[in-house]
């Protein structure tokens, strides 16, 4: 019998002794491929969470709060780089920025937005889950329907700004006597209040809690350290920068909490069923160089309530 080469034989079939054979060991060639393309399916990494926060301020006065979000999101079992991604945008200051980046985070398929710029990521995406660090009234912004049950896809923690605006308030009050409240809503407003406070001769200022003041800390501490006046602000990063008094949530607290929001979410949580929470840990420190710079004495009693003293 001619002898037909290995390939002949797989290619015609035509030597009927050997052709059982060959189709026994084609079927086992195709059902081991098979097996080898569900195996190869299985072995596919599983596509990691990815978590977007967009930070309308710097860098440098945010690093310690972004910080306290990983390290809580370490104790819950994550690993970055092997069981979630973290991207992080700045703008700087820049509010123009703020919407592209929103729609960066977006590009970017994040699996959640961790941000106080609401409204830019909810402009950019009504699907993304968004988490809030602390608003003044999610409510009556609408980005909520109730505190405890959002209906959207949005929740976080609320600042709780008009309760604190009154301990503010009483906190000045002990040692000065004309207040200013300054809440701007753009930049004419921002330099508006200003002119208006040297009109009056404002002898005190409250810095409410906002966005936009929050970006534009340096104007701001510049405005009160020209004109003397002490000054209260709603967050720690003011007095540290040369402020000087804050009152307000402890952030720091407030980002590691939000990683247990973001946990919830991954794990399948809609933020419409996670309710909207209030701020635990609260803080009131004092810059007694700052007190010094305008050549002011805070009285005993308000040193005392103090959390933080900086000399």
């Amino acid at each position: 019998m001619k002898q037909r080469s290995w390939t002949q034989g797989l290619n015609f079939y035509s030597d009927k002794r050997l052709r059982g054979r060959k189709w026994a060991g084609i079927v086992a060639f195709v059902v081991t491929l098979a097996m080898c393309g569900a195996v190869a399916r299985a072995q596919q990494p599983a596509r990691i969470p990815r978590i977007g926060i967009l930070i309308p301020a710097s860098a440098s006065s945010f690093s310690a709060r972004v910080e306290a979000l990983r390290q809580r999101l370490r104790e819950l079992g994550y690993v970055e780089g092997k069981n979630i991604l973290i991207e992080v945008q700045y703008a700087e200051g820049k509010r123009e920025r703020v919407p592209d980046l929103a729609a960066e985070l977006v590009r970017l398929k994040v699996d959640v937005i961790v941000t106080n710029a609401v409204l830019a990521a909810k402009k950019a995406s009504a699907t993304i889950p968004i988490i809030f660090t602390s608003f003044a009234d999610p409510v009556g912004a609408g980005f909520v329907s109730s505190l405890a049950r959002p209906g959207g896809n949005i929740t976080g923690l609320s600042a709780m700004s008009p309760d604190l605006d009154g301990k503010r308030l009483e906190l000045l009050k002990e040692s000065f006597l004309k207040l200013l409240s300054l809440e701007v809503r753009s930049l004419d407003d921002f330099e508006g209040a200003f002119a208006q406070a040297k009109r009056d001769g404002a002898e005190a200022l409250i810095a409410t809690p906002h966005t936009f003041i929050n970006t534009q800390q340096r104007q701001v501490l510049e405005f009160a350290a020209k004109n003397r006046l002490p000054a209260m602000y709603p967050t720690s990063e003011f007095v540290e920068a040369g402020g000087l008094m804050s009152y307000g949530q402890n952030f720091v607290d407030s980002f590691r909490r939000v990683a247990d929001f973001v946990d919830k979410v991954l794990k399948g949580a809609k933020p419409a069923d996670i309710p909207v929470e209030q701020p635990m840990k609260f803080e009131f420190i004092i810059n007694l160089n700052a007190a010094k710079q305008i050549g002011v004495t805070i009285p005993s009693s308000v040193l005392s309530r103090a959390d933080r003293v900086i000399k």
